[in-house]
């Protein structure tokens, strides 16, 4: 059964007569009859009364004929509301985001991006770049903001943005914590909570590469993965930690955050946006152009 079958039979039920019906659907009659044919042998139920001079509908088909009108005003409607491009509504984006861009970079993007698509359902999915790059894979993200590793599958598309610069975020009762600045000299000796290298492969590498540059091994108090974890250990003063400097948007009691002052090679952790290659969506195209005339204002703070 197809919609085509739908459409023969709703107008012979309307016509109740062959010639006419065909002439509705620009068809031969015999071939109107097979479709119809076709349909009833489908089903396995009569739908039509034939006689030489008569057609009129059995109780199912009178039956079916309602059910018939309902699925071809819905088909229609379906069909004309893709057509339009939904420009007239709603729809949902949704962006994946590590967690330093969903509290810095990405908020401020859609300040600019959202006055513009007043129609818009923004979903944001708060995840590390191991779990966010299977659901763009998979079609369940439209674009997400990650830290890029070595290999990319084919499948997609990276534009770097930028480097987010770190902080060194220590207990609020800590000697340093009033310091404006620091460097790796004023806290080589304290304990330091590290990032898990499996799921923070470049905040990991980026804390142990301060350390190697100076020639100096860290004291590692403890390996975290989870961000909520890392600043909570540092809270109940278990060791400090090397950490993006968007963290300071977030609600950490007890934790004071200073900025470092590093050895010109480290360059920070890089922040990509990553989409299926191929996808040509309109808010897609609009969020890489609104990155690319916005980019000193979005990344200044980073």
């Amino acid at each position: 059964m197809d919609i085509n079958q739908l459409r023969c039979f709703v107008v012979v039920g309307k016509e109740l007569h062959f010639g006419r019906a065909a002439q509705r659907m620009e068809m031969m009659p015999a071939s109107l009859s097979r479709f119809i044919r076709l349909l009833e042998e489908d089903l396995g139920v009569r739908l039509l009364n034939r006689s030489t001079r008569n057609v009129s509908l059995t109780a199912e088909g009178a039956i079916f004929f309602d059910e018939a009108n309902k699925l071809i005003d819905q088909f229609d409607a379906l069909a004309l509301r893709f057509k339009g491009g939904l420009k007239d509504e709603r729809r949902t984006l949704r962006i994946g985001a590590i967690d330093s861009a969903a509290r810095g970079l990405v908020p401020a993007l859609l300040h600019h991006f959202v006055p513009t698509h007043p129609n818009t359902d923004i979903h944001i999915i708060e995840d590390k770049t191991i779990n966010l790059l299977p659901k763009l894979k998979s079609g369940w993200l439209d674009m997400i903001f990650f830290r890029a590793p070595q290999i990319i599958d084919a499948s997609i598309s990276v534009r770097f943005i930028t480097r987010e610069s770190c902080v060194l975020a220590v207990p609020a009762t800590h000697r340093l914590a009033e310091r404006k600045a620091v460097s790796l000299d004023d806290f080589k000796l304290e304990a330091m909570i590290i990032p898990g290298r499996r799921t923070r492969p470049h905040s990991h590498d980026l804390t142990m590469s301060i350390y190697k540059l100076a020639g100096v091994a860290p004291v590692i108090a403890q390996f975290a993965e989870e961000k909520q974890t890392i600043l909570s250990l540092v809270a109940a003063g278990l060791g400090l930690a090397v950490v993006p400097a968007s963290y300071r948007n977030m609600n950490s009691e007890n934790v004071a955050y200073i900025d470092l002052e590093l050895d010109e090679h480290i360059t920070g952790l890089p922040l990509s946006i990553a989409w299926q290659k191929g996808n040509e969506d309109e808010y897609l195209r609009d969020m890489l152009k609104l990155l690319t005339d916005h980019k000193s204002e979005l990344t200044g703070k980073l």
